[in-house]
């Protein structure tokens, strides 16, 4: 399929003439109506922070549920104000190649749920005040014509979070790299989850089902709404999975520091060494979180395959983007976090808009008040481990081969020399 701009469907007016053989004056054919002027076409995104931009940089302003316009209000501000939903002008949308498409529109939110697609997001807990993201699509409707729309959806539902999942793998991670177990007792009065992150501690099976249920019923609704709206009933949909910002294994370089591993009690300068290249994480955390990202696939998979054949007549396809980062995700090469794809974890010391770079010389006090601050104000850390935007690019190449693949289903993966491939 290709993305330029289809015909319309051209409407015939048939004039008969009633011949008689007399010389009768015959009357004249009525006048054609004017063709209704095409609307522009637009390709539009739905879903979290995967596709809205988080971590991409160059934040536009998002207008809330009243219709005001927010800006960056502040690294104090609560949370749950609209500008926090990360909408970049680098996302993968804005950087696709699509053929006949005239403009775009970024309805994802980062921390967006199957919940916020139909209902407004703010009347969930922790959501952010902005209407639902089918009644942003019904507005775009009005004055364009749909014909892509990028989903990215399933990462975050009622049952686990993108972010929380990383929070708990790089928070037990700290935790063993500044304090000893000893210290938890005495100073913490019992001990403190420090262990690497397992299988079950990310999402289990059944928390899995439920969030494909969810999500394919939100798709549902989107799918209904679009056939509804749409001006020329025609469009594309293009169901992302997701990548990890994190490799299978991590380079030698940072396996261990000043001769500890992370298999010790209390490794701080080893810790630091892997905050400061992005990764603050066992490496035994690393294959769960794989498992748990392929999850994910398997969420986006299902509502595909559920919807492809509740709508047989849909132009649906599902896009694999797990290995688009390959070779070039977090501590995967020396250099990191500079050579990845990805945004490495960066915390503040406080909301100052300043980020900690290096938590060398840092001891468990000085760590824990930083750490607080992510808890405290969210939006000082919610950048970390999201598509950089080197890596938006990259997921924008994807979606340009998705936009024109005449198959259902494709993967998008990077070669060892970078090369990008979609098929």
């Amino acid at each position: 399929m290709s993305l330029l701009r289809r015909p319309a469907l051209a409407t015939a007016l048939a004039v008969t003439l009633a011949w008689s053989g007399t010389a009768a004056a015959q009357p004249a054919p009525a006048a054609a109506l004017p063709a209704a002027a095409a609307l522009p076409t637009a390709a539009v995104a739905i879903g979290d922070s995967f596709v809205s931009g988080e971590g991409a940089g160059s934040y536009q302003p998002v207008t809330d549920v009243n219709g005001v316009a927010q800006g960056f209000p502040g690294w104090s501000a609560p949370n749950t104000n609209a500008f926090f939903c990360h909408r970049s002008a680098n996302a993968s949308l804005h950087q696709a190649a699509l053929p006949g498409i005239q403009a775009r529109f970024n309805l994802a939110c980062s921390g967006g749920q199957p919940h916020d697609v139909v209902n407004p997001s703010g009347s969930r807990a922790k959501g952010r005040a902005v209407a639902s993201q089918l009644d942003q699509l019904r507005a775009v409707a009005a004055t364009h014509d749909i014909d892509l729309v990028l989903v990215g959806l399933g990462s975050n539902n009622s049952s686990f979070t993108f972010g929380d999942v990383a929070t708990l793998c790089a928070n037990r991670f700290i935790a063993d790299a500044w304090t000893g177990w000893w210290e938890f007792w005495a100073y913490l009065g019992g001990p403190v989850p420090q262990e690497p992150c397992a299988v079950s501690d990310l999402a289990t099976e059944a928390e899995i089902a439920a969030a494909t249920a969810e999500t394919t019923a939100a798709l549902r609704s989107l799918l209904t709404t679009l056939a509804q709206v749409d001006a020329d009933g025609r469009h594309r949909i293009v169901f992302q999975d997701y990548t990890n910002p994190l490799p299978l294994d991590l380079a030698p370089r940072y396996h261990e520091e000043d001769g500890r591993t992370d298999t010790r009690d209390k490794f701080r300068d080893l810790g630091a060494e892997r905050y400061a290249a992005g990764c603050p994480v066992h490496r035994a955390s690393l294959a769960p979180g794989h498992v748990f990202s392929s999850r994910l696939g398997t969420v986006v998979q299902g509502a595909h395959a559920a919807l492809s054949a509740e709508f047989p007549h849909a132009d649906l396809v599902l896009l694999n983007v797990q290995r688009a980062f390959d070779g070039a995700r977090l501590c995967e090469q020396d250099g990191s976090p500079a050579n990845a794809l990805a945004t490495p974890i960066r915390l503040q010391d406080g909301p100052t808009g300043t980020f900690v770079t290096s938590l060398s010389g840092k001891d468990k006090i000085d760590v824990q008040r930083i750490a607080n601050t992510c808890v405290s104000y969210f939006q000082t850390c919610q950048e970390s481990w999201h598509p950089n935007a080197a890596g938006h690019t990259v997921l924008g190449r994807c979606l340009a081969g998705a936009a024109t693949t005449t198959a259902r289903a494709v993967a998008c993966t990077r070669g060892a020399d970078g090369t990008i491939t979609v098929g």
